[in-house]
């Protein structure tokens, strides 16, 4: 009796990240957790993380909601300032009501970090905290908070189609912050993760590619491919990408001026046994570098070198909150297994 529980239960665990066997076509196949099914352009199931981290099946094929994205765009963004004076209670900003900016800790001789989030997150979201403190820690400057959870909340699918509208509008609150408030676009650096990595490419490009310093933590994969609206070097000065879900949750291939592939830019990076771990790993590790700068890449000659991480070219620091940073090329690099890596 005692053997068949021991059985039961461990039949019951490794059944918790699949889902029942089936054809891709008619029925919901066998999914594994760590998402080593998936295959880019053709899997039409993969699991994502939610804002606590919790896997969810995502349908790669789920219909648009149309009507959703009608009254869910980024015209209902959120935008929450964070100072050393308010280093833990949000400031809201409102586009186009300057009673909030005058009644804010905002400066516009400081320099503007702007962090946004991706699907299923919200400005409550650990990563936001985290590179938050991690940039007051450093300077004296103004951190702007990117709440889009009334879009983010919907279906992977519909929130990809609605990230343009996001970034877009977060483009025209920030020429309108800076030309109501002061600000120097020369000290701008947009961070966005997954999602929120087109979200801020698509602000660039709504403001004129204006911002400094782009930094695109482990972009989305799935649908943004040959996706038109993603994040692009072109898009702000300097364009930094920082991959370490490629293939799966995260673009492998280059984004930026500079790309950073840690521990070969894909699943598993060190301490993680699933995909949804490795791609949480790109915020954490920025945050840390903002802190203390000490991941070192190497140039590589090409993605696949990066890949293997047997790149031994010329060395350029990763992440960092160093807005008049500039570079380009691929890097490889080497981390630790837990925090600060």
């Amino acid at each position: 009796m005692q053997l068949l529980v021991v059985l039961s239960a461990l039949l019951a665990l490794s059944a918790s990240h699949v889902i029942p066997a089936g054809s891709e076509d008619d029925a919901i196949p066998t999914i594994p957790g760590d998402n080593s099914h998936y295959v880019e352009g053709k899997s039409r199931y993969i699991w994502m993380p939610d804002g606590e981290g919790k896997p969810v099946l995502v349908d790669l094929h789920e219909p648009v909601d149309k009507e959703f994205l009608n009254t869910r765009n980024g015209a209902n963004n959120a935008y929450w300032l964070f100072t050393r004076r308010n280093p833990n209670n949000a400031q809201v900003i409102r586009i186009n009501q300057p009673n909030t900016i005058w009644g804010s800790n905002y400066l516009g001789s400081r320099p503007l970090k702007v962090i946004v989030h991706g699907w299923r997150n919200n400005g409550n979201t650990d990563m936001n905290p985290l590179i938050t403190s991690a940039f007051l820690a450093v300077q004296d400057c103004n951190v702007i908070v990117v709440d889009w959870r009334a879009l983010a909340s919907a279906g992977y699918g519909t929130a990809a189609d609605g990230v343009p509208s996001v970034g877009q509008h977060l483009g025209n609150f920030l020429t309108w912050l800076i030309n109501t408030a002061g600000g120097n676009w020369n000290q701008v650096h947009l961070v966005g993760f997954s999602l929120g990595a087109h979200v801020v490419g698509n602000a660039g490009r709504q403001t004129g590619n204006r911002p400094a310093r782009i930094t695109g933590l482990d972009p989305a994969g799935p649908s943004w491919g040959n996706n038109a609206n993603r994040l692009a070097r072109s898009n702000g000065q300097y364009v930094e990408g920082i991959h370490t879900d490629g293939h799966l949750l995260g673009i492998f291939n280059p984004v930026g001026d500079a790309d950073f592939y840690p521990n070969g830019g894909k699943n598993p990076q060190p301490g993680c046994w699933e995909s949804t771990c490795s791609h949480g790993r790109a915020p954490q590790f920025f945050a840390s570098s903002v802190r203390t700068n000490h991941f070192v890449g190497r140039g590589c000659n090409n993605v696949w070198q990066a890949e293997l991480g047997t790149c031994t070219g010329a060395s350029f620091n990763m992440g960092n909150g160093i807005v008049s940073k500039r570079g380009s090329g691929l890097y490889g690099l080497r981390t630790g297994n837990s925090w600060p890596f």
